[in-house]
């Protein structure tokens, strides 16, 4: 039997990582309301850094220095969005937060194009768009901008520029280490938003049993599975397959969380499966390179 191809084997695994963030959602929006978001996101992130440590210990000491800062610079990336979207989230409704922040699948190409030249073809702006539309009918009830949108418009930023950063920078090799060490940046930076008031731990049981789901799973493997698929897939393919996670959000609120299916959840979802039939189909006769593909001129320096 014949092994799948790196790309199609990447896309598998980042649709997995899009169903286990959408798992957290109920998960999160019940333990927020006894711990801080700030120190539920140090305290999961700081876990999944210490296990990652233990684990891929030998990938990440054989991370070179300019690796190293590459993932810190990802890190910081990655972490502050996080903040920001937690900030918005308290200043609009989970709903239009959820829409602000995934323009990030529109922000990636537009980025990408400005920042790195990209040549983005006409079958990826197709997906996009209707992956766009796809998120407004999941998410929107009338929306009106203000600080949270704002803030929540800046974190998408962050997160086009965190895909963007992993699509050109991320390799097989390096993925491990490179997850490793975004890690602990993460934890650092919601630290600074932690610490000044205290840090609250969960209590009980089903408290910790949650924040180690989203620790260890959301957290280790699929900041894990993230790099190493990025490694494979141009950033602004990647971007559209991860619109899926408010997708399975939906789904896993109908099965677990008591929702209601709904036509807009139906409408919503088929269009964004639509986006992510149309770019990994039309998306193969006109592939854009990867990091592997087509390091950074500075990074073969590295390979001799």
């Amino acid at each position: 039997m014949r092994s799948l191809p790196a790309s199609r084997l990447a896309t598998l695994l980042l649709v997995s990582v899009t169903a286990v963030w959408g798992s957290t959602f109920f998960l999160i929006r019940d333990l927020v309301e006894h711990v801080p978001s700030a120190d539920f996101l140090a305290v999961r992130f700081a876990i999944a850094a210490v296990v990652m440590a233990l684990v891929f210990r030998r990938q990440t000491l054989a991370l070179t220095r300019r690796e190293v800062v590459i993932g810190v610079g990802l890190g910081v990336l990655y972490g502050l969005a996080q903040l920001l979207q937690t900030v918005g989230l308290e200043h609009t409704d989970a709903s239009v937060s959820g829409f602000v922040t995934g323009t990030y699948v529109v922000l990636t190409p537009v980025l990408g194009a400005v920042l790195l030249r990209d040549r983005i073809p006409g079958s990826t702006w197709l997906a996009v768009g209707l992956a766009t539309i796809g998120l407004g009918v999941l998410s929107l009830r009338g929306m009106s901008v203000g600080f949270g949108e704002v803030v929540t418009l800046a974190a998408a930023v962050l997160y086009a520029l965190h895909i963007i950063g992993l699509g050109r920078y991320s390799t097989a090799a390096s993925a491990t280490g490179l997850a490793t060490v975004q890690a602990f940046v993460i934890t650092a930076v919601a630290l600074v938003g932690a610490v000044p008031g205290g840090i609250t731990l969960p209590q009980g049981g089903g408290q910790w049993a949650s924040l180690l789901y989203m620790a260890l799973i959301a957290g280790a493997v699929a900041l894990w599975a993230q790099t190493w698929a990025q490694s494979h897939l141009p950033a602004t393919r990647a971007a559209i397959v991860m619109t899926m996670e408010p997708v399975f959000a939906a789904f896993f609120a109908v099965l677990f969380g008591g929702e209601s299916l709904t036509a807009r959840m139906l409408l919503g979802g088929g269009l964004v499966l639509t986006a992510m039939y149309v770019v990994e189909i039309l998306g193969r006769r006109s592939p854009d390179a990867t990091a592997e593909e087509d390091p950074p001129a500075e990074l073969l320096h590295h390979e001799v």
